[in-house]
């Protein structure tokens, strides 16, 4: 189990305290980015079986990188400061792991809030039209939330983990890219359930937009075709004129432009095919 966090202590605790009811309960890496609100010594003083990796400043998704190359499990569940796992949950994607070895990603179900309502990602994924692996568990995915996932730590290390380039926010898609290049399946299984009680602590909604439209657009440079790649930059240019949030998030792509050039690997043609697919659909 590995969880990424940042000056959300509360929250961090109650989802140590989730994690540590479960029977058995997982061994648990967190991966503190450089909080200043107590985080660390609260871990420490409160959980002494907790694998506690503190950084001195903040690494974005990729301190999740970090922990999984802490651990030494063969599989690597994520859950965030404001997640955990329903009883029986893990040891059901363990158990479809082992039966499924190019099985490299679970997407769990996702309850949010004390009602436990579904997140709007589980029917995406359960009615999925990418073609299936013959006896796969569950229907394919090109995409899910961080914060209920169980991958395969091979599969994960294999690809590079998530990007530094796009720092936070959608990368996710492009590990579940990576991985589909690799050969690796990805699949949404509805009886993994992950709890998920958003924190009150989150980015502002115009930054995080901001970085939304950035990482469209890098991922779009760092595995699409040029022409994609081309089409989402003169949108967003176009867009920019008129959108302070869209010029913000050009400015900030554009920074990061010689990092993904440098790492830019276009997706193999049957991928790039059932990305075109997803989109198609979501049109």
């Amino acid at each position: 189990m590995v969880i990424a966090t940042r000056n959300r202590c509360p929250e961090l605790i109650r989802t140590l305290r989730h994690l540590h009811g479960l029977t058995p309960a997982p061994p648990v890496v967190v991966v503190d980015n450089g909080s200043t609100d107590g985080t660390v010594q609260a871990v420490l003083e409160q959980f002494t079986g907790v694998v506690l990796l503190a950084l001195q400043r903040n690494h974005g998704a990729p301190a999740r990188n970090v922990g999984v190359l802490a651990a030494r499990t063969p599989y690597v569940a994520f859950s965030d400061d404001d997640s955990w796992w329903a009883p029986g949950a893990l040891h059901r994607a363990t158990t479809v792991l082992d039966s499924h070895p190019r099985l490299g990603l679970v997407a769990a179900r996702t309850l949010v809030g004390p009602s436990d309502r579904p997140d709007p990602i589980n029917q995406l994924m359960a009615i999925s039209p990418l073609p299936r692996f013959p006896g796969a568990p569950g229907p394919s995915v090109l995409g899910f939330l961080a914060c209920s996932a169980v991958l395969r730590r091979q599969a994960f290390c294999e690809v590079g983990g998530f990007s530094r380039v796009l720092f936070f926010v959608g990368e996710e898609r492009l590990l579940c890219y990576d991985l589909a290049a690799a050969g690796w399946e990805r699949a949404y299984l509805d009886d993994v359930v992950a709890h998920h009680h958003p924190s009150a602590h989150r980015p502002d909604p115009q930054r995080r937009r901001v970085a939304e439209l950035r990482n469209a657009l890098l991922t779009a440079v760092l595995r699409r075709p040029r022409r994609v790649a081309v089409a989402a930059a003169t949108a967003l240019a176009r867009d920019s004129v008129c959108d302070t949030t869209a010029r913000s998030a050009l400015r900030e792509a554009v920074a990061r432009l010689p990092a993904a050039l440098r790492r830019r690997v276009v997706l193999p043609a049957a991928v790039e095919e059932q990305v075109r697919m997803l989109e198609a659909g979501a049109r």
